[in-house]
């Protein structure tokens, strides 16, 4: 059974705690976690970062520093020794940049902002920091998307997805966080100009100009994804898959749920052999697909209500399993694990507090709205919660960070970093 530990987040957490977390190797200097979902974009760690599953030595977590912050769900980043976040205090939002080892701010870019929400879930940001080629890229819940120097914080450019597109505000403002492949930044203002659609736009990452823009559809919730030289993405209305280079429409697939009051959040997972996991709540389900290249079909392997049925949390797939949240987070969720290649529910947790998680080696961290830090061993066999221990307040829902042995969280006060390493 997980031992819990209450420790108020301005002292370190000494004593054993998390027992059992790591064998006796060190943990080794690691890659970035540069952008929403880490380095692969698939919620999974560098492979360089060492956090063996199993019996093994004791770890004492301890509270690095904390940074005071505003409010939005927009999770940390990590890059270049550098912790990223995005927040706003009052008419103000807020780009920083903190010393990844002491907390101490290294830079800091603001800019005005009057966007309120339409249902009072938060006045953003959502979507989290990109950092690629030296530059921060961030895009606000109001539409604005900047480019920073990662060195300094400058304003390199900056583009309105509103002014250009037409981005309608939809139920919570715009969450996409930025995917960069090679010179270009894909963002999904869901809107339409004269020249066209423009549910899915790419960028230059120099200059901010557009380089296309494309599909007929408002924006979701879900970031889009990368796979092959192609972007994926999950609209308010459609999945759909598009030429990264040029912008082709390759596949538009209605999927959503009936009700009008409902959203797609979580980003499609890509599994082996070209087939992709989406799920959502409302009633949509979960779903696995088959791509196939030639003629850009996509055919449903099979389709599940009750598997894992994920309201806005991402879920990871590791050694041909899905772990994730599963029902609607208003009600409570149970994490499962579900096998990927029929949807068997392995095992569940109880009902919980919703969450969001991420995988280092065969290890889940799983971060819940409670505020607590979960270590959960991902493997089929049976849920086992190795650890809990509270690093934030309750009531918020942002994604972690995790590069060289630290945790990054945030809540609406505060960025913690927790040092996870060998007693």
């Amino acid at each position: 059974m997980a031992r819990t530990f209450r420790r108020h987040l301005a002292r370190p957490l000494g004593g054993v705690l998390l027992s059992s977390l790591l064998a006796a190797a060190p943990l080794a200097r690691a890659a970035d976690w540069p952008q929403f979902l880490g380095p692969s974009r698939e919620g999974r760690a560098s492979s360089l970062e060492l956090f063996p599953s199993g019996e093994g030595t004791a770890i004492n977590p301890k509270v690095l520093w904390t940074h005071p912050l505003g409010s939005g769900f927009a999770g940390p980043v990590v890059a270049g020794g550098k912790a990223i976040v995005f927040h706003r205090v009052e008419d103000k939002t807020l780009v920083e940049a903190i010393h990844a080892r002491d907390g101490t701010e290294v830079w800091r870019y603001s800019y005005e902002n009057t966007y309120k929400d339409n249902f009072g879930m938060d006045d953003g940001p959502r979507g989290c920091p990109t950092v690629a080629q030296g530059k921060v890229i961030v895009h606000g819940a109001e539409g604005m998307v900047h480019a920073l120097s990662l060195a300094d914080g400058s304003l390199l450019w900056k583009y309105d997805t509103v002014k250009e597109t037409n981005s309608p505000q939809g139920f919570f403002g715009r969450a996409c966080s930025p995917l960069v492949i090679d010179d270009r930044v894909i963002l999904t203002p869901g809107g339409r100009n004269e020249k066209g659609p423009a549910g899915l736009i790419a960028l230059n990452l120099a200059d901010g100009k557009l380089l296309w823009q494309a599909v007929e559809d408002e924006a979701g919730y879900a970031s889009p994804a990368l796979h092959g030289g192609v972007v994926f993405c999950w609209m308010r209305n459609n999945f759909v898959a598009v030429s990264a280079l040029d912008g082709q429409v390759l596949l538009q697939k209605a999927l959503r749920s009936q009700m009008d009051a409902s959203v797609n959040a979580a980003q499609p997972v890509w599994l082996a052999d070209e087939r992709v996991f989406t799920s959502a709540g409302y009633g949509v389900g979960a779903d696995l697909w088959k791509w196939t290249r030639t003629g850009s079909k996509f055919t449903r392997v099979w389709h599940k209500d009750d598997a894992l049925e994920c309201h806005y949390s991402t879920p990871v797939f590791h050694q041909g399993y899905l772990y994730g949240f599963h029902g609607r987070q208003e009600f409570g969720q149970h994490l499962r694990c579900i096998r990927a290649e029929d949807g068997k529910v392995m095992w569940e947790s109880g009902r919980v507090p919703g969450g969001t998680l991420l995988l280092v080696q065969d290890t889940l961290l799983v971060l819940t709205e409670a505020g607590e830090l979960w270590v959960v061993d991902a493997s089929p066999e049976k849920f086992n919660r190795r650890a809990q221990e509270q690093i934030l307040r309750g009531g918020h829902r942002s994604y972690a960070a995790f590069s060289n042995g630290v945790l990054y969280a945030r809540d609406d006060r505060q960025l913690v970093a927790v040092e996870l390493k060998p007693e």
